[in-house]
C-alpha cells in the first residue's frame, strides 16, 4: 500500500490573471480563503489554472508561489504534465525541488499516445520525480484514454500513487479499482460523480466546484468517508445543478466568471478562451444563489 496524498477535496485552483499577467495578490488571498474554508489540498497550474496559456516562467512562478503561500498547511499538487515528455520531466523536477507534495500528470494531448506510449511516458516522468505522481485521465479533452489495464501496470511504479479519473465512465473506474486495489488511489475528476466514485473506493475529488464551495465540497467527501452516505448524497444532489453549470462552457470559463463574482479575480482569460456568454453567466450566478453562495 502506498501513502495517500490526501483524502477529501482538492481544489483545482484558478490562476487569477489580468492584462499585466498573473495577479499574485489575488492568488494569495484565494489560497488563504480556500484553506480557511477547510479545503483538503490544492492543485495548482492544472487545466482550471489555465496552465496551457501560462508562459514557462509563469508556470514555475505560480507553482512556487502556491507552495510558499500554503506553507505546508495542506498538500500542494502541481500540474506538470505535457504532451512533450521531456518537458514534463523538466517541470516535474522543478516542482519537486520547490517543495510540492505531489504532481499531476495529464495524458498527452493532440499527439496522444498508444497504451504502450502512455506507460513509457508516465514511467519516464515518475522516474525523475521525487514526489508521488497522480495520473490524470480526461479523454474528452486530450483524446487519449488510460485503460484500466494500463493503470494497473503503472500502479506498480513506486512513485505513481493515484489517478484522477475524469473519463465519466463509472464502469472503467470500477475496473481500475478492481485491478489496482491499494496500489492506486482514485480521485473523482468530475464534480457530478464525487459520491459515485467514492462508492467504488475513491478517496475524494480534484474539484472545480470547490473553487466556489470549498467547505461543502470537502464536507461531502468527509461525510462519505465517515459513513454518512445519505448526507454525502444530499450534498451531491444539492450542488448538482451548480456543478453542471460550471461546465456549460469550456472549463475554466464558467469558474473564472464565478470567482470574479466572488471578488477573487478579474473575469479575464487568455485566448483562445473568452469570457462567458451573458445568458450562461446569468444561469451560473442563479445556480450559485440557489446553493446559498453570497456575492
Amino acid at each position: 500500500m502506498k501513502n495517500t496524498i490526501f483524502t477529501g477535496a482538492a481544489t483545482a485552483i484558478i490562476t487569477p490573471t489580468n492584462e499585466q499577467g498573473v495577479d499574485f495578490e489575488k492568488f494569495g488571498r484565494l489560497i488563504d480563503w480556500q484553506i480557511e474554508e477547510g479545503i483538503d489540498a490544492i492543485v495548482v497550474a492544472g487545466t482550471t489554472g489555465e496552465a496551457s496559456t501560462l508562459t514557462d516562467e509563469e508556470h514555475k512562478a505560480v507553482i512556487k508561489y502556491c507552495v510558499d503561500r500554503v506553507a505546508k498547511r495542506v498538500p500542494v499538487i502541481a500540474g506538470t504534465g505535457s504532451n512533450d515528455t521531456a518537458y514534463a520531466c523538466q517541470l516535474t523536477k522543478y516542482a519537486c525541488e520547490v517543495g510540492v507534495d505531489a504532481v499531476l500528470l495529464v495524458t498527452p494531448y493532440y499527439n496522444k499516445a498508444t497504451q504502450k506510449g502512455l506507460i513509457a511516458s508516465f514511467t519516464a516522468i515518475a522516474d525523475v520525480s521525487t514526489k508521488p505522481c497522480i495520473l490524470y485521465n480526461v479523454p474528452s479533452r486530450t483524446g487519449c484514454n488510460i485503460l484500466p489495464e494500463t493503470a494497473a501496470v503503472l500502479a506498480k511504479h513506486p512513485n505513481i500513487a493515484a489517478i484522477k479519473e475524469a473519463s465519466g465512465d463509472l464502469s472503467q473506474v470500477a475496473k481500475i479499482a478492481k485491478l489496482c486495489g491499494d496500489e492506486l488511489d482514485i480521485y473523482s475528476g468530475n464534480d457530478d460523480q464525487i459520491v459515485p466514485i467514492m462508492s467504488l473506493g475513491g478517496k475524494g475529488v480534484i474539484s472545480v466546484l470547490s473553487n466556489v464551495a470549498p467547505r461543502d465540497t470537502s464536507l461531502m467527501c468527509h461525510k462519505f468517508l465517515e459513513g454518512d452516505a445519505s448526507g454525502a448524497l444530499k450534498l451531491q444532489l444539492d450542488y448538482l445543478d451548480l456543478a453542471n453549470t460550471l461546465f456549460c462552457e469550456v472549463n475554466p470559463i464558467p469558474v473564472k466568471a464565478a470567482m470574479a463574482a466572488l471578488g477573487f479575480c478579474e473575469n479575464y482569460l487568455r485566448l483562445p478562451l473568452t469570457p462567458m456568454e451573458k445568458a450562461n453567466e446569468e444561469k451560473l450566478l442563479a445556480a450559485m444563489k440557489n446553493c446559498g453562495i453570497k456575492f
